[in-house]
């Protein structure tokens, strides 16, 4: 149950700006009251967290990662790694139920939003990454049980059923191979605007893998609200910006996983699995999985041409949101742990200063994707709350000083010392 907490004389990141010094209460779950100034105790019985030399931040939240069969590996994982919130960006619908409730009902586990099942079409994306790892027949089955578009009837029954999902947005596939060595096949572009328009028809906005140049562009022509990727294939050019600004398009660049597809992120990725902060709270065979790439990308990928791309974009004013395409079969990347490699990778590769960094993962996600309940320390807002000792905005690295996580002013288990 969430209980009345008073975090005292804390360092504060409130998703927009600093709090040199300040007290927060929380009470049944949600922030009661954020104060610069010493706050009294309440009547009632309440949890003191006295921490001075500590930072208060709201909860991280993932806007792209894959559960699949790793449900609650992935949400429990997440959590303890401070993201609060995790968006699943393409999953079989009969696995939503048990997620949400998960995130829902267990204290431990972070809060689940979904796309249920993306836009794909018959041999299309992401069937060719999902079977370069994986060729069982069990895999084989779920696959094709996914959606196969072709014409405008299926687009309207399809996004149908993501309604009855009750789905937080719709994801489109539109990888054309240009920078890989899987070659899928590839929606039109006339398909492409009929899932945009049903989405926005419904409310929904519309989010777009690519991860090439050309196909970007195509996606922005084709109206999505926002990409799950940059893109890696060449450099950016003043017709990518010119796109993203006539949409007012978001980017979540998901780096890491751009380095694991170019084998360029080795170093970096090995080096987090051998952090002892991620090694403490990341099973063996997870850290394993950390030390390898994808290596998908053909001769045109390079690593590089991703971290131009979110430079120039950021230049232009085009908002950039956090998230990490963790998921199971994803060499290279790790629920939770990866999206303090992505956040660093912002600052030390992109250009962003730390606080750009936090507020990406925290109330620009949540503005982008329309979740206004989270991403701020503020009043009214639901708890959920990361302390870190340190200051994160001096040092991007001791995000991962975790002593703290709180979804809806519930304490994950794997914190309780902070009590002590």
């Amino acid at each position: 149950m969430p209980q009345t907490l008073l975090f005292k004389d804390v360092h504060i990141f409130d998703g927009e700006t600093e709090i040199p010094r300040g007290d927060v209460l929380v009470e049944d779950g949600v922030i009661k009251k954020v104060s610069t100034t010493p706050l009294d105790l309440p009547n009632g019985s309440t949890t003191v967290i006295f921490k001075p030399g500590h930072t208060l931040i709201p909860g991280i939240i993932d806007a792209h990662i894959h559960t699949h069969m790793d449900g609650a590996i992935a949400l429990t994982q997440s959590l303890e790694f401070g993201v609060t919130t995790v968006c699943d960006m393409h999953n079989e619908k009969e696995n939503i139920p048990n997620l949400r409730k998960l995130g829902a009902e267990d204290a431990d586990a972070a809060d689940y939003k979904t796309a249920s099942e993306g836009a794909t079409i018959a041999d299309g994306w992401p069937e060719a990454v999902v079977t370069a790892h994986d060729k069982s027949e069990e895999t084989k089955a779920k696959i094709a049980t996914w959606p196969k578009l072709k014409t405008r009837d299926d687009v309207e029954a399809y996004i149908e059923d993501r309604v009855r999902d009750k789905v937080d947005y719709i994801k489109l596939m539109h990888e054309d191979g240009h920078g890989m060595i899987v070659k899928p096949a590839v929606p039109s572009l006339e398909l492409q605007k009929q899932i945009v328009e049903a989405a926005h028809a419904h409310g929904l906005i519309a989010v777009a893998h690519a991860t090439s140049l050309r196909a970007t562009i195509d996606m922005l022509e084709a109206g999505v609200d926002g990409l799950t990727h940059t893109f890696m294939d060449q450099t950016p050019t003043k017709e990518l910006i010119a796109a993203y600004q006539k949409n007012n398009a978001y980017c979540n660049p998901t780096l890491v996983a751009m380095g694991s597809l170019t084998k360029q992120g080795l170093k970096e990725q090995e080096a987090y699995a051998h952090d002892p902060r991620v090694q403490k709270l990341l099973p063996q065979a997870a850290q394993e999985r950390l030390c390898r790439c994808m290596g998908l990308g053909n001769e045109s990928a390079n690593a590089e041409h991703a971290y131009e791309s979110v430079r120039q974009l950021k230049a232009a004013g085009i908002d950039i949101i956090l998230g990490s395409d963790s998921a199971g079969p994803a060499l290279g990347t790790a629920f939770g742990a990866t999206i303090h490699q992505e956040l660093a990778t912002f600052v030390r590769k992109c250009g962003f200063t730390p606080l750009e960094a936090l507020r990406a993962g925290t109330s620009l996600v949540a503005k982008r994707l329309g979740f206004p309940d989270r991403g701020r320390i503020a009043e009214g807002l639901r708890a959920d709350l990361v302390l870190v000792e340190g200051n994160p905005l001096e040092n991007i690295d001791r995000t991962l000083d975790l002593r703290g996580v709180w979804k809806q002013g519930v304490l994950c288990s794997a914190y309780t010392s902070v009590l002590a």
